[in-house]
């Protein structure tokens, strides 16, 4: 889809209908894996404090979950939930065979450490692949779970360019969560990978040299048009609410859309980006996890 001006603009990542194009995929070989003798597939996402926007995002995961034909567990817990309490439940969590995937809805109160929650995720139910396990995995190149925002921006990636062997990736953001997961997965597919962050003394001139540019930053409208590499493809992770003049809110990036759009070749939207292919990408690693334990389940029993 393209956008129409007098202006060179690039083209728009349609997040959405790739999503949708995924998640259907998703529901045809969850009906494929059932129908061989295989238990439903079942999602226990966890949400601690009650966060309106989180709340709104848990229950999307929810909808998203039975569409794709799979079982969904919730868990709603009080903002005073202790660290004890939550690692007590997601023992619990961990053994029942009815759960594939959990995950544990991002940010937690202070009063829990999420790298210890995290961790305390079997590695096959890991499903937002942010465990030591699964991270270290992905640092050697190995199989495991691959967090779910750095895979849906690789398919984005790949919707536009078949083959990344070469291209010069800058990443602006070197989080846990997005940054340093996202070029793992770059330098794997071949690519010149470049992190900036917030200690680079140019990040402007390091994004300008991107054929590829991931901006996951959470501060919205850093990147200006003049940090774009002409006809570069840029994805854009970051997602804030600001005000508008009216007294309403909107959503936007980390990049300066109205910009961006005249210099890069294809660039992601927000809302309609990067959003609903995080979604996606939790459905096919909640599937694959389902596989992956009941590959587990025969190794035990043929011992």
């Amino acid at each position: 889809m393209s956008i129409h001006s007098r202006e060179q603009v690039g083209q728009l990542i349609d997040g959405k209908a790739i999503a949708r194009a995924l998640t259907e995929q998703i529901g045809q070989e969850v009906t494929s894996f059932i129908g061989q003798g295989n238990p439903l597939p079942g999602l226990a996402v966890v949400l601690v404090g009650n966060d309106p926007a989180s709340e709104v995002y848990v229950k999307n995961k929810a909808i998203q979950t039975h569409r794709a034909g799979m079982r969904s567990f919730m868990h709603m817990l009080p903002e005073s939930t202790t660290q004890d309490e939550l690692l007590d439940l997601i023992e619990q969590l961990n053994a029942n065979p009815r759960i594939h995937g959990i995950l544990v809805q991002l940010p937690l109160p202070r009063q829990i450490d999420p790298v210890v929650v995290t961790n305390a995720i079997a590695p096959h139910k890991d499903v937002d692949g942010l465990g030591e396990v699964n991270a270290g995995r992905l640092a050697l190149g190995t199989e495991g779970i691959v967090p779910c925002t750095p895979l849906g921006c690789l398919m984005l990636l790949k919707s536009v360019h078949q083959d990344l062997t070469g291209k010069h990736a800058v990443v602006i953001g070197a989080s846990n969560l997005v940054g340093k997961p996202m070029a793992q997965l770059l330098l794997k597919e071949n690519c010149t990978v470049s992190v900036g962050h917030i200690h680079t003394k140019d990040v402007r001139g390091l994004a300008r040299e991107g054929d590829l540019l991931v901006v996951a930053t959470g501060k919205h409208g850093l990147v200006r048009g003049d940090w774009i590499k002409p006809g570069a493809t840029v994805i854009d992770v970051g997602i804030t609410r600001v005000p508008t003049p009216e007294g309403r809110t909107r959503l936007v990036g980390d990049v300066a859309f109205d910009e961006a759009v005249k210099v890069a070749g294809h660039i992601t939207p927000v809302p309609g980006g990067v959003g609903p292919m995080t979604i996606a990408c939790l459905l096919h690693n909640t599937l694959q996890a389902a596989k992956v334990t009941q590959k587990i389940i025969r190794g035990s029993d043929v011992g």
